[in-house]
């Protein structure tokens, strides 16, 4: 049995580590709850952001979290253009399935370009603020750790807003309630749907940043993040922004609290055994309601 210190320590990381899951899962919920789309490259793309943060740091000596001034743009054009050329031309009856395979294709052609330009070796920068931690009552709160739950409350903060409070936003939430309705009041769907995309990864180059500055990386790395991020959105309630961060931040806790009194694997069973118990007796979510009501 560990001692109250250390399951305290572990409660503040996984507090700390739920909050930067909730920003690497973000852009999950945009991309099925406007589109129906199973983003499995999502991941892939998280480790494209951060290297090509790694490579801006090395050439320019930029600051990593700086480097999404580049990468954001980068990424919504990025993703405005992969919805416009590949995903818009999927059939709506199976956009679900055939979203999956053409997804997982694309994390299989960044890891192969990474493998190839970056090689398999693990990658990491390292900087002052990244390394040092925040003491309070002997509970030591790790600075990237703060950084990264930082980023993923103002990213909720900003989509939430965006969603509820902006034209978009309500063309979003029209097109995810009924497209040919949308339509019909002439909402252009089409563009919709690729903002909507361009955002969900918008978010990824950010995420990727904050990875860049947390652990080591390699090409292969985004493999360890899908069952994870998939089990966060599948047990927040698919396409529910606000059930996305509660379920990142209740898994990220327990993930570190059963590794510092059980062990790692057990830990990374987690959320794989609440991913099972929600499809098991909530399918649509634990924090997620009808599709209509989920931002």
């Amino acid at each position: 049995m560990p001692s109250l210190s250390l399951l305290a320590q572990g409660l503040a990381l996984g507090v700390l580590t739920g909050g930067v899951y909730a920003l690497l899962a973000s852009g999950l919920t945009l991309y099925f709850g406007v589109m129906r789309v199973v983003m499995v490259a999502h991941p892939a793309f998280l480790f494209l952001a951060a290297y090509i943060t790694y490579f801006l740091h090395a050439v320019t000596g930029m600051d990593p979290l700086l480097t999404a001034v580049i990468t954001v743009p980068l990424f919504f054009l990025l993703g405005v253009g992969i919805q416009r050329v590949l995903v818009a031309r999927i059939p709506q009856e199976s956009l679900a399935m055939m979203s999956v395979l053409l997804t997982f294709s694309l994390a299989l052609l960044i890891e192969g370009g990474l493998g190839y330009v970056a090689t398999g070796s693990y990658r990491s920068i390292t900087v002052d603020y990244a390394t040092t931690s925040l003491h309070l009552f002997g509970v030591a709160f790790p600075y990237d750790r703060l950084i990264g739950f930082g980023l993923a409350a103002a990213t909720f903060i900003a989509i939430f807003a965006v969603l509820r409070l902006t034209r978009l936003g309500k063309a979003l939430r029209a097109t995810i309630q009924h497209p040919d309705a949308a339509r019909l009041v002439g909402i252009d769907t089409a563009k919709v749907t690729g903002i909507g995309f361009g955002i969900g990864l918008a978010t990824a180059a950010l995420g990727g940043a904050v990875l860049s500055i947390i652990d080591p990386f390699f090409p292969a790395a985004h493999w360890d993040y899908i069952g994870k991020l998939m089990a966060i959105i599948v047990v927040g309630g698919l396409g529910s922004v606000r059930g996305a961060a509660i379920a990142a931040l209740i898994l990220g806790t327990i993930e570190a609290v059963v590794q510092v009194s059980g062990g790692a694997t057990e830990a990374g069973l987690m959320f794989y055994a609440f991913l099972f118990a929600t499809l098991l007796l909530r399918p649509q979510g634990f924090f997620g309601g009808r599709l209509a009501e989920r931002f």
